[in-house]
């Protein structure tokens, strides 16, 4: 059946929404209160062609997988559609978009902040939701000055022929203490967005975590890695229809995901004031749902009604190795380990959610003072949140964590270069882990030992005592 634009220009609000993707036209209407992204991302562009918002995020497979048959109203002829193309500026901006001659040459880009200075090239919005922190920023600087407050005791003259930079996150190999963070929506910064991060990871020997919130499905992301055998592990945030979990978890089993990676330290959104301040300009009927930045959006399905009885559920519900993202104080590490997760991953959100919350570097030192145990334990300590040099990944090595999450440094790598921009992110990382090792006098990450950093400015920071 073919429409004119006349037509759908009439389905332009929440009681009636059409829109035009690729030259087909959906009646959206009844998916408006059940897409993960909220209503407020489709009603922009109701009545209009969405196929620009829509690609900035999503995989093509997905209109399949979320709209039934009968929302396929018919088709739009070319010289029609191009009158349905005057609607509100879209997340993901042309006009801002990097242009790749325009891009400095890979190898010019020698550590990890020169990738997040190309980055800045992304559309306003893209930036503004990948870069920003809560209020202030305070924790998300402090996350990275924390590193930087301790030293390294180097030792000499100790013969280091090679160094060995492998280990093994719940299970599996890598050969770097180095694993992809979540991340959502990484197809803003590059089209083939999670994929190409799959495909990296996979050539360099990383693991990966893939975001509740990826903007390319779970099936599409295992097909982009390099062997059968390459990890990917599914974050879970709990949804407000558990339900939806439920099926969350059940689809990363069937496609083959390693893990369960359930994130709690945002039960709601942080006040991300950049983000917020590039919204998403709405032009619907319903003006109450603007001024929101793409992440309060993208994270409006998420449940603040969950405690520890969640693990519990979901150890029920799955047999995969279960870790607990967003550990930010030493009772909290104590508990989940007395709920037998088998690992737990230091996190204060990347500094995105309560902002003058501790850095997790401080968090980690509280573990050695007033839990050493953990330490020691078959439970496994990652820590995210800051990290951007080698000694960084080394400082947190020889305190007790067995592999450290980048975040960002990922997305800012791929934009504008794809898997090749983050491969070349993660060379120079294992050089400056390599070499750092060398000046230490270690020969593998084993040797890392807490005698080799002075943490006593950081130290001060500890509270007096902590009751367990």
């Amino acid at each position: 059946m073919k429409l004119t634009q006349q037509e759908i220009n009439r389905h332009n609000n929440q009681d009636s929404c059409w829109v035009a993707i690729h030259g087909a036209v959906y009646d959206v209407t009844d998916f408006l209160d059940s897409h993960p992204g909220g209503a407020t991302v489709i009603l922009r562009c109701a009545g209009k062609d969405a196929t620009e918002d829509f690609d900035s995020v999503h995989a093509p497979e997905l209109l399949s997988e979320a709209l039934p048959e009968t929302a396929l109203l018919g088709y739009i002829d070319p010289s029609e559609l191009e009158k349905l193309k005057d609607k509100p500026e879209a997340m993901n901006e042309n006009k801002s978009k990097p242009d790749d001659d325009s891009l400095p040459p890979l190898q010019s880009l020698i550590n990890l902040h020169d990738f997040e200075q190309v980055a800045q090239r992304l559309p306003p919005t893209t930036w503004a939701y990948y870069s920003s922190g809560a209020d202030d920023e305070i924790s998300k600087r402090n996350n990275a000055l924390a590193y930087q407050k301790i030293s390294l005791r180097p030792r000499i003259l100790r013969k280091v022929p090679t160094v060995d930079t492998t280990t093994a996150i719940v299970g599996h190999s890598t050969t770097l203490p180095v694993y992809v963070s979540p991340v959502g929506l990484a197809k803003l910064a590059h089209p083939e967005g999670e994929c190409a991060l799959a495909a990296a990871a996979g050539r360099e020997g990383l693991v990966q975590v893939l975001a509740n919130g990826s903007s390319m499905p779970i099936e599409q992301v295992m097909k982009s890695r390099t062997s059968s055998s390459q990890p990917i592990f599914q974050q879970l945030y709990v949804n407000k229809d558990m339900q939806k979990s439920v099926e969350t978890v059940r689809r990363a089993e069937r496609a083959g995901a390693s893990a369960i990676w359930i994130t709690v330290d945002s039960p709601m959104v942080g006040k991300r004031e950049m983000d917020e301040r590039l919204n998403l300009r709405v032009t619907t009927t319903d003006n109450t749902t603007e001024g929101q930045g793409v992440a309060k959006i993208m994270a409006s399905s998420i449940s603040p009604f969950i405690d520890w009885e969640i693990l519990t559920w979901l150890r029920q519900l799955t047999d995969l190795p279960v870790v607990i993202k967003g550990i930010q104080c030493v009772e909290d590490a104590v508990l989940a380990y007395e709920h037998g997760v088998q690992g737990i991953v230091l996190s204060n959100h990347g500094g995105r959610s309560q902002d003058t919350a501790q850095s997790p570097l401080l968090t980690l030192l509280e573990i050695r003072k007033f839990a050493p145990h953990l330490i020691e334990s078959k439970m496994q300590i990652f820590i995210d949140g800051g990290i951007r040099r080698g000694t960084d990944v080394l400082k947190a090595i020889a305190l007790g964590a067995t592999a450290v999450g980048l975040g960002r440094p990922f997305l800012f790598s791929l934009s504008g270069y794809g898997e090749k921009g983050v491969r070349r992110m993660i060379e120079i990382l294992r050089q400056e882990i390599e070499t750092n090792m060398v000046f230490l006098g270690v020969t593998s990450l084993k040797e890392l030992r807490p005698e080799m950093v002075n943490t006593s400015r950081l130290e001060k920071h500890l509270i007096g005592s902590v009751k367990l």
